[in-house]
């Protein structure tokens, strides 16, 4: 049986490599989805990728994760902090939720320490730059062969 996992990003991710380098690195997004892609068939896991602005999509995402049992590394970007429909589509989840962050953002300005997705996450993973993606699937990955075996 193929394990499904979704790797969701939030508003703004689509910039990476672009938008604050000193902050968040020279990676894009699509060097981040490669990683993930390489790992994920290294893995054996069945990954959909995918990065929106729109939290109306991310909550969709997030229900298709849910019919699909599905575990789920979310960088939820700037819906971290004020997306109560994020954390509700994540409380539906039955599978793990790894929360990751680029930078860590409990060293960051007020505004950026408080992510309401930690509260149902099982693993956050914030400050390791885009090698926190390596680090939330092989988490995630652990996390699904436990409740599995």
């Amino acid at each position: 049986m193929t394990r499904k996992l979704y790797v969701l990003n939030g508003p703004n991710l689509n910039m990476l490599g672009q938008r604050e380098p000193e902050l968040y690195g020279s990676a894009t997004l699509e060097d981040v989805r490669a990683d993930c892609v390489r790992l994920a068939d290294e893995l054996g896991l069945d990954l959909f990728f995918a990065q929106s602005n729109a939290e109306h999509q991310i909550v969709e995402w997030l229900h298709d994760a849910y019919r699909e049992k599905a575990t789920v590394v979310i960088n939820p970007a700037g819906f971290s902090f004020r997306s109560i429909p994020v954390l509700d589509a994540l409380r539906m989840l039955d599978a793990a939720i790894v929360e990751i962050h680029i930078t860590n953002i409990h060293a960051r300005d007020a505004a950026h320490q408080n992510s309401l997705v930690s509260s149902v996450a099982r693993v956050v993973i914030a400050g390791a730059g885009v090698f926190g993606y390596e680090l939330a699937i092989r988490a995630a990955d652990r996390l699904t062969g436990e409740a599995n075996g």
